[in-house]
């Protein structure tokens, strides 16, 4: 009988309880649904968020992004197994890839190789003689994951490892934290008008137009494409120009300084890198691609056709895999480019005939000559110090070896010629490593060199092409670095400015030169098909710098039948020195 009693006892105390609870929890008047007819109680608290039409929260609601207990009305339980980014590509499979929203692309975007850095990895392993050759099988998921590292992984880890869609969004403080974020690394943008101290109340916006800022966050660095692209230039670490005795205040994330200098031409029209860039370029067509050239669409000749190859039915738009870009569009009788922030029309320009189609120049890309500059890192000393540190930024976590860089000298004029794939292009200092390792005891361990020289697109194009004695008479133009070059008896010779530098393995050679004279290569190439101009092509190019001190234009009678036999009937070329 007591037993029983005390049992009555707990009851109506649990249901007292009970009372209590229902009496003091607040609940909302209703239950509250989005336009689909979904049931969404997170609606009862957040009111005030606004996004596109596509994602806002009366259409979609918060939970098929952000998860969590949708039937909640407790907070906390709420907001148990909440997800803050969707764009996460360790959770996007339940967020953005749910059927029914971007299922087909997750898979994609996971192999492109803005998430993979494929190319990036393999190569450095390559360069630094830890891999046979740089078409491995390597990935950003995959050394998180295995926790995998080496000296050239150390390396990428430490001073690499904050560019690509695994990294996660806001783990790092300042302009590091904003990169990565999976989706939310290009489909996201903050308000700016709204106070810093507000911001956090307001939710970012989603976007699917691209501002070229989110690319710049991280192509500023390797080949700075994005931030060439804009006009800026990182300069030497001087601060010059000085402004009132301090120094500059134009600097980069990381105290770099730069200076401004002509922008692509697109840009300066008001273009975004996503006008010309298909979305199979950027997030991946789903194959699991080594290297940047192979997932690569577009060219100038993409949009830019011959005036004869229009008159025989080749339309602008058509990429190398034959894709049609979906803002070319004709009009009229003309072709025009939609920009697809603004909408604006640019219209399609065929090359200069007479001068972009001369005969003698088939093999010249486009970007060989209309891109009046490029960075240019001459020497990057690399150092790993065992005594110290690092913050490993797949990890997050301090493990030994501190990095540091520093190079030999920076230049931007003359960008250097070169051959990839019997075309000529322009290379710039890939990766001229001089690397120092600095045992657990503090005392040099070893050192190595690695010189190469990589093709690049520069992305700095301009409306006027290169003249052409800055190819045919700049020693540095052909690869064969500054300084002055000769011909006697019938035979070239160059005296060099840049002898190399010295260092415990000896010395490198110029930093500024990829050729010599006779055609041997001087330093490695960033492709098995990259390679410099041959003795016989820099015997051409050269003979053709006499010529133009007399037959200075394309238009000069003197180069209609011109043969690399043809001799010159005003001077001895023996006589002529540049």
């Amino acid at each position: 009988m007591a037993s029983s009693r005390v049992a009555l006892f707990f009851i109506v105390l649990c249901v007292l309880f009970l009372v209590i609870r229902e009496k003091m929890t607040s609940r909302p008047d209703r239950l509250y649904q989005t336009t689909a007819g979904h049931v969404e109680m997170c609606l009862s608290c957040h009111k005030t968020e606004k996004l596109d039409g596509a994602h806002d929260r009366l259409v979609v609601g918060c939970s098929p992004c952000h998860l969590g207990d949708f039937l909640a009305i407790d907070k906390k339980k709420a907001h148990e197994g909440i997800v803050k980014n969707p764009g996460d590509l360790r959770f996007v499979e339940k967020t953005c890839g749910i059927e029914g929203c971007h299922a087909a692309d997750v898979e994609k975007v996971k192999n492109s190789l803005m998430a993979t850095n494929r190319g990036i990895i393999a190569t450095l392993l390559y360069y630094w003689g830890e891999a046979p050759n740089q078409n491995g099988d390597y990935s950003v998921e995959k050394l998180i994951a295995s926790g995998q590292t080496s000296l050239a992984l150390d390396y990428y880890r430490k001073l690499c490892g904050t560019c690509h869609l695994w990294k996660q969004k806001g783990d790092l403080p300042g302009f590091f934290g904003e990169k990565g974020g999976g989706c939310s690394a290009c489909h996201y943008v903050r308000n700016d008008s709204i106070p810093p101290k507000e911001s956090e109340k307001f939710h970012p916006q989603i976007i699917k137009k691209i501002p070229v800022i989110n690319c710049v966050r991280c192509h500023n660095r390797s080949g700075r494409i994005g931030i060439s692209y804009t006009g800026v230039y990182e300069s030497e670490n001087y601060g010059t120009p000085y402004k009132n005795g301090e120094m500059s205040e134009k600097r980069l994330p990381g105290d770099r300084y730069y200076i401004d200098l002509p922008p692509d031409v697109h840009y300066e029209r008001g273009m975004s890198c996503i006008d010309c860039h298909t979305r199979n370029e950027i997030m991946g067509d789903g194959t699991n691609y080594a290297h940047y050239e192979q997932q690569l669409e577009i060219s100038c000749a993409t949009c830019h056709v011959e005036a004869e190859q229009l008159k025989e039915g080749k339309f602008p738009g058509l990429t190398r895999k034959g894709e049609q870009l979906n803002n070319v569009i004709r009009n009229g009788d003309s072709w025009v480019i939609s920009n697809k922030i603004n909408d604006k029309k640019h219209p399609l320009k065929s090359p200069k005939p007479g001068v972009c189609d001369f005969p003698a120049h088939k093999r010249v890309g486009c970007e060989a000559c209309h891109s009046p500059w490029v960075p240019q890192c001459y020497g990057c000393h690399v150092k790993r110090d065992m005594t110290e540190t690092h913050l490993d930024k797949l990890t997050l976590k301090e493990t030994p070896g501190w990095w540091n860089e520093g190079r030999s000298y920076l230049r931007y004029e003359r960008p250097m010629l070169a051959i990839w794939n019997n075309k000529v292009v322009i290379v710039t200092p890939g990766c001229q490593d001089v690397v120092t390792l600095i045992n657990k005891e503090g005392k040099p361990d070893r050192q190595f060199n690695s010189l190469t020289m990589a093709a690049i697109n520069p992305h700095t194009t301009a409306a006027r092409g290169r003249e052409c004695r800055e190819c045919h008479t700049s020693t540095k133009v052909l690869g064969l670095g500054e300084g002055t070059v000769w011909r006697e008896n019938g035979v070239w010779h160059f005296a060099g400015t840049d002898q190399g530098i010295d260092t415990e393995v000896g010395r490198t050679p110029p930093l500024d030169a990829y050729v010599a004279i006779d055609g041997t290569p001087l330093q490695k190439s960033s492709r098995p098909e990259v390679r410099p101009f041959n003795k016989d092509e820099l015997n051409r190019i050269l003979r053709i710098g006499l010529c133009l001190e007399c037959h200075d234009t394309y238009t000069d009678p003197a180069y209609k039948n011109y043969t690399s036999g043809t001799k010159c009937p005003v001077f001895k070329e023996d006589e002529v020195s540049k």
